[in-house]
Formats: C-alpha cells, sequence, structure tokens
C-alpha cells in the first residue's frame, strides 16, 4: 500500500498543537502516514519533518512582517515549488492564512487538495476574503460555531469540529494539582502573567505587565507572580528584564509551563490570541490586553469589523473580560483592572457559569472530527478508498 503522504505549515504554538493533534489522530488509522512541511516541537513530537524553523514564520503586524517579508517569501516560494514538484496527497495550512492562503491557491491550482484549518477571521475583518478562500481550498476546519454561516455566499466546504485545548484541558487532570506542583500555599494570592510568545508581544507587552505586577505587590505584598516564557530564548529575554528593572519584584520565571501557571492563578493578565482561550476554559477571570506598533494598529483598528478583540468576549457574544488596547495599556491601568477582577466575586461567579457553557460547545473531539473531515475529503478525490 502506498504511503499517505500529507504536507502542513503551522506557523506559531496555537497551530503547532492543532497540528500535532491532527497527526496523531491520522496516524490512529494510517499508522505508516508521513507527515512534512513546516511545524513545531509538538508536531515534530509526532514524528513530522520540519524542513524550516516554525520560528521563522511567527511574526506579528502589518509593519513587523515588512522587514521579514522577502524570507518570508522566498521560504513560501522554495516551499510550493517544492510540493508542486513533488505532489503530496493533501496539503493543511494550519492558521497563518497570509502565508497560507496563498501558498494553498498555488497547489490546489495543479490538483492538490487543500485543507485550511482555522477559519481565518472573515467575520471580523476582510470578509471578501471568503471568495479567495473558497479559490484557495477545498475544505475549511472551523474551530467555533459562529464561522461557517459566513460563508454561505461561496457554498464554501466548512466543518465545525470544536477546539481541541477544551478537549486537552478537560482531559488534564494535571491542572487540578497546578498550585501543589509549584508548591504554592492556597492562601496566596496568584497572578499570572502572559505577555505573548512573539518577540514583538514581549517589546511591547513585558514592561507594562511587570510594572503593573509591582503596583500590585504594593498594595498586596503577599502576592505571587507567575511569568511562562514560550521557549528558552524568551526566557533569556526576561531573565534579563527582571534583574534590570525588576529584582523586587515577586515573580517565578518558569520555561513554558503557561497551561499550568494560568490553572494555578486566581486571575490573569494575558495578551489577546490562543492563551486567552485557554484562559476560558480554564474558567479564570482575565484583563486581555493589545498593543502593537502605532502604523499597525491604525490600519488595524480602521479595519475590524467586531466590537471585541479578546476570543472570551467574542465566542460569549458579550464583554466578559476587559479589554484593555493600545494607548491604554498602562501600568497603573492593567494593575486596576485586575484589582477589580480579582476582588469581585459576584463577577467571578459570572464568568464561571459562562465559561462553561462556551467550554461544553467546544468540546467535541476535536482532533478525530478534524480527522474524519480530512479523510472523507481524500475519499472524495479518490486519493483514499472507503476500504483502506
Amino acid at each position: 500500500m502506498t504511503k499517505l503522504r500529507i504536507a502542513m505549515v503551522a506557523g506559531e504554538a496555537s497551530g503547532d498543537i492543532l497540528g500535532a493533534g491532527l497527526i496523531q489522530a491520522i496516524k490512529k488509522r494510517y499508522p505508516h502516514a508521513v507527515f512534512y512541511g513546516i511545524g513545531g516541537d509538538l508536531m515534530c513530537a509526532q514524528g513530522f519533518d520540519s524542513v524550516v524553523p516554525m520560528d521563522k514564520l511567527s511574526v506579528m503586524g502589518l509593519v513587523e512582517v515588512l522587514g521579514r517579508l522577502p524570507e518570508l517569501l522566498s521560504i513560501r516560494k522554495k516551499l510550493s515549488n517544492s510540493l508542486i514538484d513533488n505532489p503530496p496527497d493533501l496539503f493543511v495550512g494550519i492558521d497563518a492564512p497570509d502565508f497560507n492562503l496563498k501558498l494553498e491557491h498555488q497547489l490546489k491550482a495543479v490538483g492538490i487538495a487543500t485543507v485550511h484549518y482555522v477559519s481565518p477571521s472573515v467575520w471580523a475583518w476582510k470578509k471578501k476574503r471568503i471568495y479567495k478562500i473558497k479559490e484557495s481550498t477545498d475544505l475549511v476546519l472551523a474551530l467555533f460555531p459562529f464561522e461557517a454561516q459566513h460563508y454561505k455566499p461561496t457554498k464554501q466546504n466548512v466543518v465545525f469540529v470544536g477546539h481541541p485545548l477544551a478537549d486537552l484541558i478537560a482531559n488534564d487532570s494535571r491542572l487540578l494539582e497546578a498550585r501543589a506542583h509549584f508548591d504554592i500555599a492556597d492562601t496566596t494570592k496568584v497572578i499570572a502573567l502572559l505577555p505573548g510568545s512573539r518577540g514583538s508581544e514581549l517589546k511591547y507587552l513585558a514592561e507594562p505587565f511587570l510594572q503593573a505586577a509591582e503596583l500590585l505587590q504594593k498594595k498586596y505584598p503577599d502576592i505571587l507572580f507567575l511569568l511562562p516564557a514560550a521557549n528558552t530564548k524568551r526566557k533569556e529575554s526576561l531573565k534579563e528584564l527582571l534583574g534590570e528593572k525588576f529584582s523586587g519584584l515577586n515573580v517565578r520565571l518558569l520555561l513554558n509551563q503557561s497551561r499550568e501557571s494560568m490553572a494555578a492563578a486566581d486571575a490573569i493578565l494575558i495578551a489577546s490570541g490562543t492563551a486567552t482561550l485557554e484562559a476560558t476554559l480554564l474558567k479564570k477571570p482575565m484583563v486581555v490586553v493589545y498593543k502593537m506598533a502605532s502604523l499597525t494598529y491604525a490600519i488595524y483598528s480602521r479595519m475590524i469589523k467586531t466590537p471585541y478583540i479578546s476570543l472570551p468576549n467574542i465566542l460569549a457574544g458579550e464583554k466578559l473580560v476587559p479589554e484593555v488596547l493600545q494607548g491604554d495599556v498602562t501600568p497603573a491601568r492593567l494593575a486596576a483592572e485586575l484589582e477589580k477582577t480579582l476582588q469581585d466575586k459576584a463577577y467571578q461567579a459570572l464568568l464561571d457559569k459562562r465559561f462553561t457553557e462556551i467550554n461544553q460547545q467546544l468540546k467535541l473531539d476535536a482532533d478525530e472530527r478534524a480527522a474524519d473531515a480530512v479523510i472523507s475529503l481524500l475519499q472524495q478525490r479518490g486519493i483514499l478508498t472507503c476500504n483502506q
């Protein structure tokens, strides 16, 4: 039997999680399937062959991309040429739409089956992108229940699979013992600080987050802060910053362990992104922060059509958690929002109820559903038979 060959591209940590789960689910059915392209450590742990380090694609913002654009275009061109010369049975682009949709378009044009995993945020901005998506991909795997309706004008093949994080977090009993894992007393107030995994996020958010922590520590001397770094490089940068400017702060700098840090926390100060979904699924109060280059923000803010930027608020359809944006990102504002979140018991109870509802919507065994949809596409294309 010919081995199933699937090429994939993930551009950041959240995509790495999705890719690893999909690989694992497909391998249950096709143990000898081969996976290659661009991915992170989790995908590689499942046997994925990454031809370029995933960090090369992890860039946020319009202005920030410009300096890396020649390199990114070169990576995409080389990968496209390689896949066209030696076609895989399927290509899966995981999020990173600015990189992946063009690549998918090129591959679909020569007859390669294409899947885009994670619906681009057409409901928030660039609504006309649905036509490009239809031209570029045979199947969209959507993580959230409201997304499919936005593709009706093009009759796009969309499958809502739920979110793998809902399954991962629900099944991880260790998170219930996160405080014991860090040897933290139940009576200690704990704030998790998550200024983001990208270098550009740390540039704008690390210092305001730590300055807000200093303000809170002055009022609550026994408070503890957990600061998980996404990788060794980020940890070294944060360690240097702490040593230079925040040596008196009661903070534990950790390598990875962001989910454990959030599980142990009473509240979370967090950059807008996928980590806010993890915080939601952990049912934790949070303050969501968004800041980038001024020019990038000026452009984005005119394009975005939704009233909210954070996933918990978007999923709830209401403002459940505070969002602090751009010019409002000051240590005093962040500290004040966190303090309110910590003190309001009625608000905490409301969050617990609403976050439980969101969890139930998304906990659908997403990895298996995504694998089912991918295999169904391959069968429709005649690449797999129902008996294989």
